[in-house]
């Protein structure tokens, strides 16, 4: 079975930073898209898709973190990363991640069309105040 395990969330101040982590086990494909997801609280929109990196090494990002967030997959560790920096309150959600049985990231995550990815993790929430 596959598991994913977030943790990093928390409070920090507009303009601060934070660094996401997702625990990946028992993913054994070869091909992989990983990604950071994010759902505001309450609202019934769905996951917005924040950045995502595949099996290539292709990196995505949504428009609204291009330049503050990084993604990033530690194969050794088994790790994904969101490195978030510049955070404004309307950061402010509970972040996903995700996996996905395919070698790239498919397109239409990143001009806001929904898309089913395979696994999930629980969520860690980030909350910016101004």
């Amino acid at each position: 079975q596959v598991h994913l395990v977030e943790s990093g969330g928390g409070s920090v101040q507009a303009g601060g930073s934070l660094r996401l982590s997702c625990v990946v086990s028992g993913y054994s494909y070869s091909g992989y898209c990983m990604g950071w997801f994010r759902q505001v609280p309450g609202k019934e929109r769905e996951r917005e898709a924040v950045a995502g990196i595949d099996s290539g090494g292709n990196t995505n990002y949504a428009d609204s973190v291009k330049g503050r967030f990084i993604i990033s997959w530690d194969a050794a560790k088994n790790t994904l990363y969101l490195q978030m920096n510049s955070l404004k309150p309307e950061d402010t959600a509970m972040y996903y991640c995700a996996a996905d049985r395919v070698a790239a990231c498919p397109k239409r995550l990143w001009v806001g069309q929904y898309y089913a990815m395979d696994y999930w993790g629980k969520g860690t929430l980030v909350t910016i105040s101004s």
